[in-house]
C-alpha cells in the first residue's frame, strides 16, 4: 500500500487541502485511493505514536489500525492522511533554533507502523518572516525571544529539519513546496497526492484561488479556461498569475508583520534567507521540490 502524509506546515493550508481532498472522495475511491475523514485517524496515530515512546509496536498495530480508520473496508492501493499538528502543536513549533524538534522520531515512527508499505510526505514550508509570528501568535508565550528559545530567527532554517527527516527516513519520499506558491499549485498538490495523471480532472482546483481573487476576476478566469480547453498546467499556471495580478484581493494576501523590534530591514533579510534556504532544500537528494 502506498501511505501518503501531509504534515503541514503550521499556517499553511489550515485543512483546505484535505478538505479538497475530500470532496474528491468518491471518485478516488473508484481508483484505489481512500481518503478518510480526519476524525478516523488524527487522535488514533496521535495515541498510537504516544505509545511506541514506552513500548514496542505490537505485531497487529497496523491492520488494528486500519481496520479502525477504514471502518472494516478493504485495504485500499493508497490512502491520504492529513495533519498540522502531525509534528508538534504551534507552541512548540520551534524551540532554540530548531523547526519542529524532535519531528524525525515521530515520521520514523509513522514508518516504523507502515513499514511493509511505501510512505510519502508531503510539506509546504512558508517564508518564516510570516511563520514564525504565525506559529507565536498561536502560542500562549508572552515573549517572542523566549518563544525561540533565545535563537536569532535568521539562523532558523527549513533545510535543517528537511535534512534531518530525509536522513531519518531515507526509505520514504518526500515532497515539499513553498506556501507563497500553493495558488499556483493547488490542483497539482491534488493530483500528485492522489497520484494522477498532470491533466486528470478534480473537484476543487481552484479551490484556493477563489479565496484570494475578487468575484469578477474568478467569473473571467473560468470563462478563459472554457475558450481555451487544451491549456498545460504550465499555461494555467501563467493564466493564474495574469488574474492574480490584476484580481487578486490585497487584503488576503498582504500579511502584516507585527512584533517588537522587526523592522523591514529584518523582515527583507528573512525574506532573502529563506529564498536562498528553498533552492538548499531543492538540492537534497531524496527531496522533490514542487515549483511552479
Amino acid at each position: 500500500m502506498q501511505v501518503v502524509l501531509h504534515a503541514g506546515a503550521h499556517n499553511t493550508d489550515d485543512d483546505r487541502l484535505v478538505r479538497c481532498l475530500l470532496k474528491n472522495r468518491d471518485s478516488f475511491f473508484k481508483r484505489g485511493i481512500a481518503v478518510p475523514r480526519p476524525t478516523s485517524y488524527r487522535r488514533l496515530i496521535r495515541d498510537v505514536l504516544q505509545a511506541m515512546e514506552k513500548g514496542p509496536l505490537a505485531p497487529d498495530a497496523r491492520e488494528t489500525l486500519l481496520e479502525e480508520i477504514l471502518d472494516g473496508a478493504d485495504h485500499p492501493e493508497r490512502i491520504l492522511f492529513s495533519n498540522e499538528h502531525f509534528f508538534s502543536v504551534p507552541k512548540v513549533a520551534i524551540n532554540k533554533g530548531v523547526i519542529y524538534p524532535g519531528a524525525e522520531r515521530k515520521l520514523a515512527r509513522f514508518c516504523e507502523i507502515f513499514e511493509r508499505d511505501e510512505v510519502e510526505l508531503f510539506l509546504a514550508i512558508r517564508n518564516p518572516a510570516t511563520f514564525f509570528p504565525a506559529v507565536y501568535a498561536q502560542s500562549p508565550t508572552d515573549d517572542f525571544l523566549d518563544f525561540m528559545g533565545g535563537a536569532d530567527p535568521r539562523d532558523v532554517r527549513w533545510s535543517e529539519l528537511i535534512t534531518r527527516l530525509r536522513e531519518a527516513v531515507p526509505q520514504a519520499q518526500i515532497h515539499v513546496w513553498c506556501n507563497e506558491d500553493s495558488p499556483l499549485l493547488w490542483a497539482q498538490l491534488v493530483r500528485e497526492m492522489a497520484a494522477l495523471e498532470h491533466n486528470e480532472k478534480i473537484i476543487g482546483g481552484f479551490d484556493l484561488l477563489s479565496e484570494i481573487m475578487n468575484k469578477e476576476g474568478m467569473k473571467r478566469f473560468r470563462g478563459y479556461l472554457k475558450e481555451h480547453p487544451n491549456m498545460n498546467e504550465m499555461q494555467k499556471r501563467r493564466v493564474i498569475a495574469a488574474f492574480l495580478d490584476k484580481f487578486a484581493l490585497e487584503d488576503e494576501l498582504e500579511e502584516e508583520v507585527d512584533l517588537p523590534g522587526w523592522t523591514e530591514d529584518m523582515v527583507d533579510s528573512l525574506s532573502e534567507l529563506y529564498d536562498e534556504d528553498v533552492f538548499e532544500i531543492s538540492r537534497i537528494p531524496g527531496v522533490t521540490m514542487i515549483e511552479p
